[in-house]
């Protein structure tokens, strides 16, 4: 006789004691009820015990079963809990989650740089404009925009945001705008991101709350269709310099105004605040706060 039971029993058996049910236990494994029942009665004639008191629509443990379940239970937890561990250590996946414009405009052109530095790491990247629920769905990581008030979550700031002004080079020579009431002359590109024009004027212009009213805007609900507008010469757009690193530096963007708006919210590295994090997904971790830490806000440079 096998000196084991048969272990698929046991799972059948351990999920139908957690959750009273037969049914709730079918659910879990993904099989069918009547497959549970299957796999009791074989731990049942294995054993020589009747595990369940069978009624209708319902099923009641004996107290063989409860003094049985008492004992393995802890043996079934430890084959789980060693089974996961070297799983994990072996599993280079990583899902990160990241709204598409800082995906884009920031991620992007750092993604080879970890993929050279670790090129065990099987990145999968979720460029998703809605908050992911890190405690349902299978992210390791997000990059959040907010202002990194989330207990349930462990929380690290990457990279505080401002608000500053910039445009084409081509579009602000013409208007000649030399100090923060010249603004009244251009066109306003406007982001759902940061839509911080009204403070922005309202703190560095003299400009009366009827005059910045009738500035001309463009609406957009995408920081890439704004950044891409004014990069075109559309207009001037408030936004954040982390967004524009590429433009900045290859001259189709500058500064107009060495004006900042500080602003509370930033992009904070989230990610599940019960869970140990995988071997694979700390590495990542600490690339992005490294990554972070090296960035370098180009300085203004003056319209031409």
């Amino acid at each position: 006789m096998n000196p084991y039971p048969p272990l698929k029993a046991l799972v059948a058996f351990d999920a139908a004691m957690r959750t009273g049910s037969f049914s709730l236990a079918a659910a879990e494994l993904f099989v069918t009820p009547g497959a549970v029942g299957q796999q009791i009665q074989k731990l049942e004639e294995w054993l020589g015990v009747a595990l369940f008191v069978r009624q209708v629509r319902q099923v009641q443990p004996t107290e063989d079963a409860l003094g049985y379940w008492k004992r393995i239970q802890p043996a079934l937890a430890q084959i789980a809990d060693a089974s996961h561990r070297l799983r994990d250590r072996r599993n280079s996946a990583v899902v990160l989650s990241m709204p598409p414009g800082f995906a884009t405009k920031w991620f992007a052109s750092r993604m080879a740089s970890l993929l050279r530095q670790h090129p065990e790491i099987e990145l999968h990247l979720n460029a998703t404009p809605q908050v992911i629920d890190l405690e349902r769905e299978s992210i390791d990581l997000a990059i959040r925009y907010f202002d990194g008030q989330a207990p349930e979550l462990d929380v690290t700031l990457l990279l505080q945001d401002e608000s500053r002004v910039y445009a084409n080079p081509r579009y602000l020579a013409p208007l000649d705008l030399r100090e923060p009431d010249d603004v009244a002359r251009a066109t306003l590109l406007v982001t759902t991101l940061q839509p911080h024009w009204p403070t922005w004027l309202e703190r560095y212009s003299r400009l009366s709350a009827a005059r910045i009213a009738a500035i001309p805007r463009i609406h957009f609900d995408q920081s890439l269709m704004a950044i891409e507008a004014a990069r075109l010469g559309q207009g001037l757009i408030l936004t954040s310099p982390h967004l524009v690193e590429a433009e900045l530096a290859e001259g189709s963007l500058v500064e107009a105004f060495a004006h900042a708006l500080a602003l509370t919210q930033g992009y904070y590295l989230a990610h599940h605040g019960r869970l140990p994090l995988r071997p694979a997904v700390a590495t990542v971790k600490q690339w992005l706060i490294d990554e972070a830490g090296n960035s370098v806000h180009v300085p203004p440079g003056p319209p031409s």
